[in-house]
């Protein structure tokens, strides 16, 4: 950020008076501008065992797959953020259960939130943002093709918990930055 928002003069990196971090101030007006993590919603969808996944048509990680996921619009529930992601990247109606998972990602910014949903009809197409939409048995999953870490972890806890007939809310940090080691959950992932 190079000019403020509010009067659009030079802003400076400081931290302001009553505060502890370094924050976007306006040198003219004072105003201070936060930067907030960013809110990701999704869904794991499932249909007769099987998983609901996306070949990404987008950067980052184009032609990676993963679960149906985005961000949150202004105006919009963590649900309702879920539940159109999925329409838009999978053409898929689905039925929200239950919160699934939250993790934390602070290399990053961003905060993952999960919904266990269940497919209403074997129906989904690619959407703009996918190449490709496929169901998948536990045995096929593209493992070693997941765009992203936090999405292999989520998949990890679903299929485990799914395994043990026991799904729980799993609450965590995700470590890992593509292309680097294995994924790292914090300690006390599951609260």
């Amino acid at each position: 950020m190079k000019y403020c928002g509010n009067c659009g003069e030079p802003v400076s990196i400081r931290v302001p008076a009553d505060d502890n971090r370094a924050r976007h101030v306006c040198d003219a007006c004072d105003t201070i501008h936060y930067v907030n993590p960013k809110i990701v919603a999704g869904c794991i969808p499932e249909y007769d065992g099987k998983i609901l996944l996306c070949r990404r048509a987008i950067e980052p990680r184009y032609g990676r797959w993963t679960l149906p996921a985005g961000f949150m619009e202004r105006g919009e529930s963590t649900v309702e953020a879920a539940v159109r992601e999925t329409w838009e990247e999978a053409r898929a109606a689905v039925e929200v259960d239950s919160l699934f998972s939250l993790f934390s990602l602070p290399h990053i910014s961003q905060v993952y939130i999960m919904f266990r949903v269940r497919l209403l009809r074997n129906e989904y197409a690619p959407g703009p943002e996918s190449l490709e939409v496929a169901l998948f048995r536990e045995e096929d999953i593209p493992w070693s093709e997941f765009a992203f870490p936090v999405i292999r972890r989520t998949m990890e806890c679903y299929l485990d918990d799914k395994r043990n007939d026991r799904f729980q809310v799993h609450v965590g940090d995700v470590l890992e930055r593509i292309g680097r080691g294995s994924h790292g959950i914090s300690p006390g992932e599951r609260l």
